[in-house]
């Protein structure tokens, strides 16, 4: 159904909407019950003796998801998942290019005995997923582009419910002179191809330190030259059909706009037309304008637009010159380098010496930053989210030592307290924190 509908190679569905899910569905089946158990929290300072906290965490009612197309089953399969195991009902809506592919969770569902209401998944265009944005949930899980994401969060302001939305990334990879290249080459490939680019961790901006460029440009260009297109869906291919006519146009518009800017076109930058269906080839691109589109908006598609760099600033700067900011990766032989580089840039997440796999770790909080998304999908705080964290204070009531009737003695009684409490340094030790 998913190779059917979208046009990935075998391999690819197989990684990306198959074993992630049931990766997702162990983690979040195994975690769920830790992670949302009631549990003592314990009172700061004096409070301690008198206040007992009991935090438990309620469902919020039904939560909306809206899916995209280019991870079709396990971008609707993982969040449906975390809320059902937070005790939530889910109404779902998958891609209009993309339907039965987000269907499948309903039928999986309905198969493993869940009953019926529990996981709905509606067959619909954008307006079934403003009509849902819209209607009485208790919370909505977004992922898809930057412009439909606005429009879902004004409708979760309006009905003051919260929202997570995970939206466009444009990242980038830096690969420092001490990298090795040759990993760092087939990875700026792998990760910037796969799902035929349609990816929000996708690799779409390479800047390389200028020792190295050239020969970075001919390792990148050889693994280029090797991949295989293909459209019967076999072993032996390595990238898919693009899923979508739009895409497809953006793809060509970019390219076309990068290279009327000056940018050269060392392998690819066509679209297949011997092949039935709408291929486009992997692409390495250089002497890239870095105002064009191709390095501004968010291509989703196989090109490797490939810039140099003098320092590392330079390369932070580079980097974080973007309305995105999803993911990243740095490739460096000195891991510490590679931790601190990574801190210095505005995204979500990032890699050192891999590609942007983060989604598929479900442990790891995954949200973005700018115009790349609002909260977190995955991680601890991914799965609370599902939830409503409600302290129940359990305490022994003190209010006739300084509530009604107000006195000078109980004011003064106070700030002696506080002194001590703030003050005292035998205080601060006892009840400090």
């Amino acid at each position: 159904t998913v190779i059917g509908e979208t046009g990935k190679p075998l391999q690819d569905a197989l990684m990306m909407e198959v074993f992630a899910v049931c990766s997702m569905i162990t983690y979040w089946c195994a975690q769920a019950p830790k992670t949302l158990s009631d549990h003592m929290v314990k009172a700061p300072g004096m409070m301690r003796f008198v206040k007992k906290i009991k935090l438990v965490y309620k469902p919020l009612g039904v939560v909306g998801v809206i899916a995209p197309w280019n991870g079709p089953f396990v971008l609707t399969a993982n969040p449906c998942i975390q809320a059902m195991l937070a005790g939530n009902t889910v109404v779902a809506k998958g891609s209009e290019i993309t339907p039965h592919s987000s269907y499948i969770l309903e039928e999986l569902c309905r198969e493993a005995g869940i009953p019926e209401g529990v996981c709905t998944v509606l067959i619909g265009d954008g307006k079934t997923g403003a009509a849902l944005a819209s209607a009485s949930i208790d919370k909505m899980s977004f992922t898809g582009s930057v412009a439909t994401g606005r429009k879902v969060a004004a409708a979760c302001l309006e009905r003051l419910i919260p929202c997570t939305l995970e939206l466009g990334g444009k990242d980038a990879m830096i690969v420092c002179a001490d990298a090795d290249l040759d990993k760092a080459a087939h990875g700026a490939v792998w990760g910037g191809c796969i799902n035929t680019g349609h990816y929000c961790c996708g690799i779409e901006r390479i800047y390389v330190e200028s020792s190295v460029y050239n020969s970075f440009v001919q390792k990148v260009t050889k693994i280029v030259s090797d991949i295989r297109l293909g459209q019967i869906h076999e072993f032996d291919e390595d990238i898919g059909a693009v899923f979508w006519d739009k895409q497809l146009s953006i793809i060509k518009a970019h390219l076309a706009d990068a290279i009327s800017k000056g940018a050269k076109v060392l392998i690819g930058g066509d679209q297949k037309n011997d092949k039935d269906g709408l291929y486009f080839e992997p692409t390495v691109v250089v002497n890239v304008d870095e105002t064009s589109d191709l390095m501004t908006e968010e291509t989703f598609g196989p090109i490797l637009p490939i810039v140099s760099f003098e320092s590392t600033d330079e390369a932070i700067k580079k980097a974080n010159d973007s309305s995105y900011g999803l993911h990243g990766s740095v490739w460096t032989n000195n891991i510490d380098k590679g931790v601190d580089i990574s801190k210095r840039i505005k995204t979500g997440a990032m890699s050192v010496n891999d590609v942007g796999i983060v989604y598929g770790i479900p442990s790891a909080p995954f949200g973005g930053v700018k115009e790349s998304g609002l909260g977190s999908v995955n991680g601890i705080n991914g799965l609370q989210g599902y939830t409503q964290p409600m302290p129940i204070v359990i305490g022994q009531y003190r209010g006739e030592d300084s509530g009604y009737p107000y006195s000078k003695q109980k004011y003064q009684k106070m700030k002696k307290m506080m002194n001590f409490v703030w003050k005292n340094p035998v205080g601060r030790f006892l009840f400090g924190s």
